[in-house]
């Protein structure tokens, strides 16, 4: 499988190769935005519910990379911890539930939003420092973010607004925690294993409200084993090389590659306000990114 040779299932390499965190992190945020289409597909046009959707990509998350650190005989029992697989199912059950009451434009900008505040302070804490470039550029790819979606966007609903917010504080807390795992496969699998009878939980206090259907299911299988599973362990192996206001920034990359899923993959006309978007985008988190390695 091409994405198990691009990741090191054991242990990091001490000297993480420029080239290399680059494609480690483009196929992540690839994974993302995959998951994103995925997720959306299924809450919106799907009968799924959010709980249940929520178990089977969590569960299907935590089978696949079960199964594949077993095939390897590589050690994962030992690895993980409850805060990171507490964040990871809150990031997950948060993310699902709001999209009952939001639009897709105002999730991403309140997800990504919140992602970004937690990481970048975070960082500044712990001692970084943006330089005048990358704060324009952080600037330029977060407008580039808001004329993106700005047509999507409407007024929310406070309860949905929490809860996306909330997922994104839970996946910034996510990504940090990852930055110092030197077994990103085997910290990622022990996390999805922890985060499992968390989800289980919610499903069976939701019991009442249970829908499913047979596209809904698939997506979340998908979801779960492929854009989460694997596309986590890629991650946490990309944080290595990535400071935190990197690792924030990169990610405003997903809505825009979620959006050429869909005009590859779905059809969907090419427009300029896209055009436009994806330039100011990928742009600003070049600047933010090519500074901190001249700057490191």
């Amino acid at each position: 499988m091409p994405i198990s040779r691009g990741v090191n299932f054991t242990s990091r390499e001490k000297a993480v190769k420029p080239t290399r965190i680059f494609i480690l992190t483009l196929m992540a945020m690839i994974a993302f935005a995959g998951n994103s289409l995925l997720c959306r597909l299924a809450l919106k046009q799907t009968r799924i519910d959010a709980a249940s959707f929520t178990f089977i990509r969590i569960f299907s998350g935590a089978t696949a990379l079960w199964l594949i650190m077993k095939m390897r005989n590589a050690p994962w029992k030992k690895a993980g911890n409850w805060p990171s697989g507490a964040a990871l199912f809150a990031y997950a059950a948060a993310f699902s539930f709001a999209y009952n009451s939001l639009s897709a434009g105002t999730g991403a900008l309140l997800l990504f939003g919140a992602v970004q505040a937690t990481m970048i302070l975070w960082g500044l804490r712990k001692g970084e420092r943006l330089h005048a470039i990358q704060i324009i550029g952080l600037v330029v790819a977060l407008s580039g973010l808001v004329v993106f979606l700005f047509p999507g966007l409407s007024a929310p609903p406070l309860s949905g607004s929490i809860l996306m917010l909330g997922a994104g504080v839970a996946w910034g807390v996510y990504s940090l925690r990852g930055k110092a795992e030197k077994n990103p496969a085997g910290a990622t699998t022990g996390n999805f294993l922890r985060a499992v009878p968390l989800a289980a939980i919610v499903s069976v206090l939701l019991l009442p409200w249970v829908r499913l259907d047979r596209a809904g299911i698939g997506y979340a299988v998908i979801s779960g084993a492929i854009a989460s599973g694997l596309g986590y362990v890629i991650w946490y192996t990309a944080l290595s090389g990535l400071k935190a206001t990197s690792a924030a920034t990169v990610q405003l990359s997903v809505p825009v590659l979620a959006a050429t899923g869909g005009i590859l993959l779905l059809g969907e006309p090419i427009t300029f306000r896209y055009l436009v978007a994806s330039i100011a985008v990928l742009g600003g988190i070049t600047l933010v990114v090519i500074e901190k390695n001249s700057a490191s």
